[in-house]
């Protein structure tokens, strides 16, 4: 299957759900034990529901790049898996306490605490070991390795990891924008800008060639995606978004409304749309087919869940 430029943009982020969920449930079905306690905990925070945009990016960027979906399964597989497991860890008591993720209860109810944290353990370890043994036609080797090396630090420290921590000690506390964005763009912004980083490695030095670009895009997108989903917590519905609407501000935490406005935190949004517009418009002038990303980056402001 290969995302088709001219259907729908809703056809094809469906038609990439089904791939990664039909992936997903095969590789856990294929490990030993995968009915345990455990595999079901893992199954549940990783299959049941999801956008998977950061799947979604890492096959535009590698389509548009000339690649076989086969050749960056193993990396949307691998990104799925790390994604899942913050989601896991961040619905913790000891974190945002959430009972409520895409509609279902969160892994900690469903499952209890231990394990949770077990289940969110091993979808990171499995995600490494997808990346590293999966097979990737037409991916060199030490393009591997540098696909390897990105996520790593997009879900460390340096990445999701420390923008989690940087969230954890912001609550209860008023922060301003540059703290606020700095949060984002570590807890939100280094998996979606990895994504396009994955499909950008998986194509050698052609996808080196255009890396400053889809940074620039995705470091917009992904501070975009993020004051979406401050706003949502405002005036979203917590039957369409699935999770608790207004948990943000019963933990205290500062978000863009609570710092802009309702009104400027949507115009922050727009204007993150147009700086990732205009990073597209120079991979156009490269002859590249930027569509599907465009299409993306609408999404992203429009959403509603």
């Amino acid at each position: 299957m290969s995302i088709q430029y001219e259907i729908p943009f809703e056809e094809q982020l469906k038609a990439c759900q089904q791939h990664i969920n039909d992936k997903l449930v095969a590789t856990f079905s294929s490990l030993p034990f995968f009915d345990s306690p455990l595999g079901t905990a893992m199954q549940h925070g990783a299959v049941l529901g999801g956008k998977r945009l950061r799947p979604f990016l890492v096959y535009s960027v590698g389509e548009m790049l000339g690649l076989t979906k086969k050749s960056v399964d193993a990396a949307a597989l691998a990104l799925e898996c790390i994604h899942a497991y913050s989601l896991i860890h961040d619905d913790l008591p000891a974190m945002d306490n959430d009972d409520l993720r895409r509609g279902q209860p969160t892994c900690h109810i469903k499952f209890g605490e231990s394990q949770a944290i077990l289940a969110g353990d091993a979808l990171q370890s499995l995600a490494f070991e997808i990346l590293a043994t999966q097979d990737m036609p037409d991916v060199a080797p030490l393009d591997r390795i540098a696909m390897i090396a990105e996520l790593a630090s997009a879900s460390g420290f340096a990445g999701m990891c420390g923008g989690q921590s940087l969230d954890l000690e912001a609550e209860g506390k008023q922060i301003d924008l540059a703290s606020l964005e700095q949060i984002h763009r570590h807890k939100t912004g280094a998996l979606i800008r990895a994504a396009a980083r994955l499909g950008a490695y998986a194509a050698g030095q052609r996808g080196r060639d255009v890396l400053s670009l889809l940074d620039q895009y995705t470091h917009a997108i992904g501070l975009a995606f993020q004051v979406q989903d401050d706003i949502l917590d405002v005036i979203g519905n917590t039957e369409v978004i699935g999770k608790r609407q207004g948990n943000d501000q019963q933990l205290g935490k500062s978000t863009y409304p609570a710092l802009l406005g309702l009104e400027q935190a949507q115009k922050k949004a727009y204007d993150l749309y147009e700086e990732a517009i205009s990073a597209l418009t120079e991979l156009e002038k490269k002859s590249y087919n930027t569509v599907t990303l465009k299409k993306l980056a609408s999404f992203v402001i429009e959403r509603n869940s």
